[in-house]
């Protein structure tokens, strides 16, 4: 027998949610099976099985759990195959005739049963391709099936213009969320500033360039990487944006490792593109679509989410056309993206119409003083209304 316990997965992790189990309590598993999912304050991660063997849960979905905490156990002398009871009383002739014959019938892996209980899929109707006749994923993925609906029992409604309230647990992450913005508007001297881009330049180095750069670096070319690199540029002009207070001292960085803010059905999570400065347009194009899709599907690292020095947030893909976003301490500051909107605009004299984005610019006032935050920000605008300055570096 043997125990199953919340694994350390971070120095400063103390305690995990386990969020759902993705077995079933008393079905055989194997070495290296997903067992269930546990979610600290920063991420959510899959459990793997260390054994193979028939498992007993002992903890629910939702518990809230210390690291080192015994959820389960596995019996590893367990066999793969069950064969149906033996009869202990003697049978007639009669009833040996009419007593179904002994068979045996392997597991689903887990990933194979999961799928199959939401496809409705008798595993008695399944043909396992796997060692010993198992039933794979693959096998559940192919066989048919009636999706099973979820019973719904038939309760009086609430009258017309009914108010109902909805009451749900916090997760762990949400919590986590809530506490460090908290502690970020209560510690730090925030303050925050604005400019407006003409953001019409770089829409014609994309429309002029989109193609071919997808076509050479199998990516698009998006509005984060011009933004991303432009604060990288701008972040060397004015460290103290890019610096942090420890206890009594400053603390500068002479790179930068940029967060980028991304929200997934869970909470928001800041995966961090390390080293953003000497990176190419391409290469901060695919890290970010790399740690956002790793982020939405729940599968991005702790280590994918330390360290920042600065971060970006993007408002503008919901629609937000100003906002002051809160620092994501320790850090010092935060560029805040917003939607591009057509607007009238002065240039040389003249009034013409131009897509335009407002910047915001939330910074802590205790390492960042009004002139250096004014001056990055318009560092940044300068650079994407002139977005040739960045690839010569001037």
């Amino acid at each position: 027998m043997a125990d199953l316990l919340i694994p350390a997965i971070g120095e400063s992790i103390t305690e995990v949610t386990l969020t759902q189990w993705l077995v079933e309590d008393g079905s055989y598993v194997n070495e290296g099976d997903l067992l269930c999912e546990i979610e600290s304050d920063k991420a959510t991660l899959e459990m793997p099985s260390e054994f193979s063997g028939v498992i007993k849960i002992m903890a629910e979905d939702g518990s809230e759990l210390e690291i080192g905490a015994k959820i389960g156990e596995i019996d590893t002398e367990a066999q793969a195959v069950v064969s149906a009871p033996v009869p202990k009383k003697e049978e007639t002739p009669k009833e040996k005739k009419e007593a179904p014959a002994t068979e045996s019938k392997p597991y689903p892996s887990p990933a194979a049963g999961k799928i199959m209980r939401e496809k409705g899929v008798d595993p008695s109707q399944v043909q396992g391709s796997g060692k010993d006749g198992r039933i794979t994923k693959e096998d559940a993925v192919k066989a048919k099936g009636t999706p099973q609906k979820a019973k719904v029992e038939e309760v009086e409604g609430p009258p017309s213009g009914g108010r109902v309230v909805r009451e749900e647990k916090m997760t762990r992450l949400r919590k986590t969320i809530a506490k460090v913005l908290v502690d970020a508007k209560n510690t730090t001297a925030m303050l925050t500033t604005f400019n407006e881009v003409d953001m019409f330049p770089v829409m014609e180095v994309r429309k002029k360039y989109k193609e071919s750069f997808k076509e050479k670096h199998n990516i698009g070319l998006g509005f984060m990487s011009f933004f991303t690199k432009a604060s990288t540029m701008a972040l060397k002009l004015y460290p103290g944006v890019n610096g942090q207070i420890e206890g009594d001292k400053l603390i500068y960085h002479d790179y930068a490792d940029v967060g980028i803010a991304v929200s997934t059905p869970k909470g928001l999570v800041v995966p961090v593109v390390r080293n953003a400065e000497s990176m190419s347009f391409a290469q901060i194009e695919k890290r970010i679509l790399e740690l956002a899709l790793k982020a939405r599907d729940g599968k991005i690292t702790l280590e994918e989410m330390r360290g920042g020095t600065f971060t970006i947030t993007n408002g503008g893909v919901f629609g937000s056309m100003l906002s002051t976003p809160i620092i994501n301490l320790p850090q010092s500051g935060i560029l805040g993206m917003h939607n591009i909107v057509q607007r009238p605009m002065a240039i040389n004299g003249q009034v013409v119409i131009r897509p335009v984005m407002y910047i915001a610019l939330s910074y802590d006032h205790r390492i960042v003083d009004g002139r250096e935050s004014v001056g990055f920000l318009k560092t940044v605008k300068e650079l994407i209304e002139d977005p040739h300055r960045m690839l010569l570096d001037v």
